[in-house]
C-alpha cells in the first residue's frame, strides 16, 4: 500500500490529504463543501480518480475521555458512506488534538511567512495530513462497524 487519502469530516467543510505509506509522509490537499450534511461527492469522486488511493481514513472526533459525541456519528456515516461509494478499506483513526495542532502549524507558518490569513482554509486540510500521520506513525485504527452510541 502506498497512497491513501485523509479526511476531517466537518460539517460546513471536510479537509482531504494525500499521504504515502512509503515515506510516512502527509500533506493537506483542499477542502470539500459540505451542505446538508452532504460532502461534495464530485469533487470527492475526483480526487478519487485522480489519487486512486488504495486506504481512505477518517477521522474520529472523540472527547476528551474518548467518548462518542455526535459529530462522531457524523464521521461514521461518512465512513460507511466511502466504503460503499468506493468499495475501499476505511480506516477511523482518533483525530483528538488534530485540529490544535493544525492550528498551530498554521501560526507557525504564518509567523514565518510562508502562509497569509487568506491561506487559513487550508487548516482542515492540515488536519486532515496530521490525522494521516498519525495512523501512518501507527496509531490504532478504530473498529468502523461498531453501530452509533
Amino acid at each position: 500500500m502506498s497512497c491513501v487519502l485523509g479526511f476531517d469530516v466537518g460539517s460546513r467543510l471536510t479537509g482531504v490529504a494525500i499521504g504515502n505509506a512509503f515515506t510516512a509522509s502527509a500533506r493537506g490537499l483542499t477542502t470539500v463543501p459540505v451542505r446538508e450534511g452532504e460532502p461534495d461527492w464530485q469533487q470527492l469522486d475526483r480526487l478519487h480518480a485522480e489519487w486512486l488511493p488504495e486506504t481512505l481514513i477518517v477521522g474520529l472526533p472523540l472527547t476528551l475521555d474518548g467518548g462518542e459525541q455526535a459529530a462522531s456519528r457524523s464521521a461514521r456515516r461518512f465512513a460507511a458512506q466511502l466504503r460503499q461509494r468506493y468499495g475501499l478499506p476505511v480506516v477511523l483513526v482518533d483525530e483528538r488534538h488534530s485540529s490544535q495542532e493544525a492550528a498551530r502549524r498554521f501560526a507557525a507558518a504564518r509567523g514565518a511567512g510562508l502562509k497569509r490569513r487568506r491561506d487559513a482554509a487550508t487548516i482542515d486540510a492540515e488536519a486532515a495530513a496530521i490525522i494521516v500521520e498519525h495512523w501512518l506513525g501507527g496509531a490504532d485504527a478504530l473498529p468502523a462497524d461498531v453501530p452509533d452510541r
